[in-house]
């Protein structure tokens, strides 16, 4: 089945669906993006993404292509469509063209680019990935420093889950200083004696929209939080880890470079926080 795809304005067929050459989001990631998971064919965490948006645009001084209404449109209608009951819609806004390849913005008058597609990822709530747990590598963390800006600049977060996958691994956590920033594509976290450990929010990493979902369920869970900077070393020694994304909810970690933690299985708090927040998920979808 050909998905149906929005590109600028129009709803077309994956195979009929063009961009400028000239767009500065393929030529130089001037682009930011949003991935909003799907469950029983509802949006999970609509208005976060949205918000957020907002945010990434704002900072880069880029024009929004619509509003937040049509947009919720755009993704009820992609959704059903494409027949998603579990997946998700992947939204990219770019700068736009002026016809040319230039390091200078164009023109304020210029129109931003916007795509939108869908994927369709049966079992993404019942992951066997998530009863497996993953194991981690520890990588150098080389990006730029405003990655509390969503945007399309990616490249070294893939080189670094191909890192993972040469190591035999499933993902990568990058650090900074000696602290852990973040995973590839998702914030970090570990469980020493009951109470879990964050990085604070900053320029330094993403701020999640699954992160500060997470946190505040496990606050009204009555867990105790720390948000602060912490080794890898320190997450060795934990008794739980986990990440935290859009894509894949709470993910629980079981090996950090090659340590095992606790029994070597997703342990009793990471897999608590994944029932927490897909119930309250589902509870809340639009």
């Amino acid at each position: 089945m050909t998905r149906t795809v929005y590109v600028n304005g129009d709803y077309l067929p994956e195979d009929e669906a063009k961009i400028s050459v000239f767009d500065r989001g393929f030529l130089m990631a001037d682009a930011v993006y949003e991935v909003t998971s799907v469950l029983d064919g509802k949006l999970i965490d609509f208005d976060g993404h949205a918000v957020r948006l907002e945010r990434s645009l704002r900072e880069l001084d880029m024009a929004a292509p619509c509003s937040k209404d049509e947009l919720l449109e755009i993704h009820r209608k992609l959704v059903a469509e494409n027949g998603i009951v579990e997946g998700l819609v992947y939204l990219q806004v770019t700068r736009g063209s002026d016809g040319d390849r230039d390091f200078l913005f164009p023109a304020p008058e210029t129109k931003p680019g916007i795509v939108l597609f869908t994927q369709n990822k049966p079992n993404l709530a019942d992951s066997p990935a998530s009863k497996k747990g993953a194991k981690i590598i520890s990588i150098e963390d080389i990006r730029w420093g405003r990655r509390d800006i969503k945007t399309t600049q990616l490249l070294y977060p893939s080189m670094g889950k191909m890192m993972a996958k040469k190591a035999g691994c499933d993902d990568a956590w990058m650090v900074e200083d000696g602290y852990v920033t973040e995973g590839t594509s998702n914030n970090a976290y570990f469980i020493k004696n009951g109470t879990i450990v964050t990085r604070p929010l900053s320029t330094d990493i993403l701020h999640g929209i699954t992160r500060k979902a997470v946190l505040r369920l496990a606050e009204e869970a009555q867990m105790k939080i720390e948000e602060r900077l912490f080794t890898v070393d320190e997450a060795k020694e934990a008794d739980e880890a986990f990440t935290t994304s859009a894509s894949a909810f709470v993910m629980p970690v079981v090996e950090i470079d090659g340590v095992q933690l606790g029994d070597g299985t997703p342990g009793p708090i990471a897999k608590r926080l994944r029932e927490i927040y897909l119930d309250e998920s589902r509870k809340t979808a639009v």
